[in-house]
C-alpha cells in the first residue's frame, strides 16, 4: 500500500492557564523539508520533537507550528519599573512647565513604555508535566496526519491501477493492429520500388525488406512495456512500495512507450502511444505526491 506526502494534523490541549494548538501541514518533496515554529522558551527542545515528527513522517515539506496562549492571568513580560520611571522623569525635564503636571505624567509614560528596554520577559523555565502535554499533542496530530496520508494514498493508489489498466488497454490495441503495421510498411516499400521502373533482383529486395521489417519490429518493446505495467502494479501492494521505485518504473515505462512510438512509422500506432504518453504523464504527476 502507498501513502501520500500530503496531510494535515491539528491537536489542542487546554491546561488551567495556556492553551497549547499542535498543526502539522505536509506537502511532496524529495526528502524531509523541516521548518518548525515554536516559542523561544521550547528551544532547547526542538531536537526532540524533530526527531518525533521526522520518525513518523520520514519525507515532505512539513510545517510544524507550535501555538502556546496564555489563558490565566500570569505572562512572562513584566514593566521594567525603574527605568520606565527615569525615561518619565527625563521627558518632563525636556518639557517643564507647558503643561500640567500630571496630564504630563500620563503623556510621558504613554512614551515611555513604546522605549527600549522598558519591557522585560523573563526567561520561563520548562515545566516537565507541560512538555509531557505537548508530546502528547503532537503524537495525537501525527497521528491525524499519517491517517490523511492514508486516505490520500487510497486515492492515488486507485487512479494509478486505472491508468495503468487503460495504458494496457492501449498496448493491447497495439498488439492488435501491428500485423496491419507491418502489412501497411511492406505494401510501401514494394510501391516505392515499383515506382522506380527498374527491374530488381527479387532475393536481394527481400533480404533488404526483412532487414527494414525487423528494424521497425516492436515485439521485445510490446513484452517489456506489458512486464513493467504488472511491476509497476505489484509494486503497489509491496510494502517497500515508495515514490522513487514507482518513478523509476515509470521511467521504464515511458522508455518502451517511446520506442514503440519511434519505430511505429504508422499513423493509427502512433495515435494509440500519443494516448499511452498522457496516461503515462498523469502518472508521474502523482507520483511525485508518493511517500
Amino acid at each position: 500500500m502507498i501513502h501520500s506526502m500530503t496531510g494535515f494534523g491539528k491537536s489542542v490541549r487546554q491546561l488551567p492557564s495556556k492553551k497549547i494548538t499542535i498543526e502539522i501541514k505536509s506537502l511532496n518533496s524529495k526528502s524531509l523539508d523541516l521548518n518548525a515554529r515554536i516559542p523561544s522558551n521550547y528551544r532547547e527542545k526542538e531536537l526532540e520533537m524533530r526527531r518525533l515528527i521526522a520518525d513518523n513522517l520520514q519525507r515532505g515539506k512539513v510545517d510544524f507550528n507550535l501555538y502556546i496562549e496564555i489563558t490565566g492571568e500570569e505572562t512572562t513580560t513584566k514593566v521594567n519599573q525603574g527605568i520606565v520611571r527615569e525615561y518619565v522623569q527625563q521627558l518632563m525635564q525636556v518639557f517643564p512647565g507647558q503643561m500640567d503636571e500630571e496630564a504630563a505624567k500620563v503623556e510621558m509614560l504613554k512614551m515611555a513604555v513604546r522605549m527600549p528596554d522598558a519591557l522585560k520577559t523573563e526567561k520561563e523555565e520548562i515545566d516537565a508535566a507541560e512538555f509531557g502535554v505537548i508530546l502528547e499533542a503532537l503524537e495525537e496530530a501525527l497521528v491525524q496526519i499519517t491517517a490523511f496520508r492514508n486516505q490520500e494514498g487510497e486515492a492515488l493508489e486507485k487512479d494509478f491501477r486505472e491508468r495503468t489498466a487503460t495504458i494496457s488497454d492501449l498496448l493491447e490495441k497495439v498488439k492488435a493492429i501491428d500485423p496491419e503495421r507491418s502489412e501497411a510498411i511492406r505494401t510501401r516499400l514494394e510501391n516505392a520500388v515499383a515506382d522506380l521502373k527498374e527491374n530488381v533482383d527479387e532475393n536481394r529486395f527481400e533480404q533488404e525488406l526483412i532487414y527494414y521489417l525487423e528494424k521497425f519490429d516492436i515485439t521485445e518493446e510490446k513484452v517489456r512495456l506489458a512486464n513493467h505495467l504488472k511491476y509497476f502494479s505489484e509494486s503497489l501492494d509491496s510494502d517497500d512500495s515508495n515514490g522513487k521505485k514507482l518513478g523509476f518504473i515509470c521511467q521504464e515505462i515511458g522508455r518502451e512507450i517511446n520506442t514503440i512510438g519511434s519505430k511505429a512509422n504508422y499513423a493509427p500506432m502512433q495515435q494509440l502511444v500519443v494516448q499511452m504518453k498522457d496516461e503515462l504523464e498523469k502518472i508521474k504527476e502523482q507520483v511525485l505526491n508518493v511517500l
